[in-house]
């Protein structure tokens, strides 16, 4: 189910004294509506389906909440246009838990979203928003002028390639869902996953990741000194794309510093590395869409995780916002 913006829940502190140049994020978001110009544009996908049928920790339906609130006090440092695009719900039905209506009705979103020439971000609510989130954007370029097959980019940081094999969807298969509706479409299947764990993947999932052609990095060969090598990586598999869906999924930080999410990583990924990662994404120019997945509130300590998720949806505004 979709519902509109409620703007009461953008909160924080005003500092009236300092004029314009102390305004926070409560302060200049605004409400989309039907002629609002081109911005970035928030949606919630309020969603922990895909992680209960993936017999994970249940509580990142509470994920799009808690982002915002710690983004309403984020101080406003860019030039971008934030639009509040309201929450796609995912709510149970006499059939089951709704969850494919939801990533539909996600999908759905995010195309009428691009058609309007707006950066959608979608804060999240599990990672199964993965396949509405892709579906939106191939909706969008599916309905350009008949040409060569689309050379869309998933660029995905996570502990997990999200490749899985089941009987239903969940927030372990998102990308083998992609796969498959890549070449149902006739496209080609670029995804690259940066901070994988050899700890958290079987072997069956880095075999299918490897017949996939997937380009993955392991968490162990992220960290601070191995910069630069991982950048170079990056780098180059944006050269191979044109169109670029970016996802987050905050369980590739380290658990200290990432706890509130459905699988808290031992190793993980440092956030001195993730930033020039989101960094260069956004000086790309390919960027059509993005989004944060697996925050779990229930699981957070003293919002450690939300004040995560907020600081990377921040700096991507910021990036996108100056053209830095």
């Amino acid at each position: 189910m979709y519902y509109v913006a409620d703007m009461n829940r953008w909160q924080g502190r005003v500092d009236a004294a300092e004029g314009p140049a102390g305004r926070r994020w409560h302060q200049i978001v605004e409400p989309l509506q039907g002629d609002s110009p081109p911005g970035i544009a928030l949606v919630g996908f309020a969603s922990d389906a895909g992680v209960a049928r993936n017999h994970g920790r249940t509580g990142a339906r509470k994920g799009p909440q808690a982002i915002r609130a710690m983004l309403g006090n984020m101080p406003v440092r860019h030039g971008a246009h934030i639009f509040d695009a309201g929450d796609v719900v995912c709510e149970p039905q006499s059939d089951g838990d709704g969850l494919e209506t939801a990533q539909q009705e996600l999908s759905t979103t995010l195309a009428g979203l691009l058609e309007r020439r707006m950066l959608p971000i979608t804060l999240g609510g599990g990672h199964e928003m993965a396949f509405g989130s892709f579906g939106g954007l191939a909706g969008h370029v599916a309905a350009r002028p008949a040409g060569s097959p689309p050379r869309i980019g998933i660029v995905n940081l996570d502990a997990h390639f999200d490749l899985r094999m089941d009987t239903q969807a969940s927030s372990g298969t998102p990308f083998r869902q992609i796969a498959e509706d890549c070449q149902a479409r006739g496209w080609p299947f670029h995804y690259c996953c940066l901070g994988v764990s050899a700890f958290a993947n079987t072997q069956a999932l880095f075999e299918r990741a490897r017949e996939l052609g997937v380009r993955w990095r392991a968490d162990e060969d992220m960290d601070i000194t191995q910069r630069a090598a991982a950048l170079a990586q990056l780098a180059g598999f944006l050269d191979t794309v044109d169109d670029v869906y970016f996802t987050i999924c905050l369980d590739v930080l380290p658990g200290w510093i990432a706890p509130g999410v459905s699988a808290p990583a031992a190793c993980g990924v440092p956030l001195e590395v993730i930033e020039p990662l989101v960094d260069l994404v956004a000086a790309s120019g390919k960027l059509r869409l993005a989004d944060i997945a697996e925050l779990n509130p229930d699981h957070d300590i003293d919002n450690r995780t939300a004040r995560v998720a907020a600081r990377l949806v921040a700096r991507l505004v910021e990036r996108l916002g100056t053209g830095a």
